[in-house]
């Protein structure tokens, strides 16, 4: 039989940014996080759809990729969004 196990347990500050979106069709509020556990990437939530991504500015830029983590239909919105967490991203 099979037991589950912890595979790690870290403890770390970190640093949280609040960023509200407002696209052609909808608004969408972020939580960027940095931390030094994902490599330099930052951890992106969307507090509307509790869907998160790893990121950093370079794959934000990625419409299709954005579309598929944050589950968006529309192009229009996706193209400015994926724009916006760039720019986010990058500083």
């Amino acid at each position: 039989m099979h037991e589950d196990a912890l595979l790690y347990e870290e403890t770390e500050a970190t640093e949280s940014r609040f960023v509200g979106f407002l696209g052609t069709t909808e608004r969408l509020d972020f939580v960027i996080t940095s931390t030094s556990h994902f490599y330099g990437k930052k951890l992106v939530t969307c507090l509307q759809s509790r869907r998160c991504a790893i990121l950093d500015a370079a794959e934000a830029e990625d419409v299709d990729l954005i579309k598929q983590q944050f589950d968006l239909d529309d192009e229009e919105s996706a193209v400015s969004l994926a724009a916006f967490l760039s720019s986010q991203l990058s500083s």
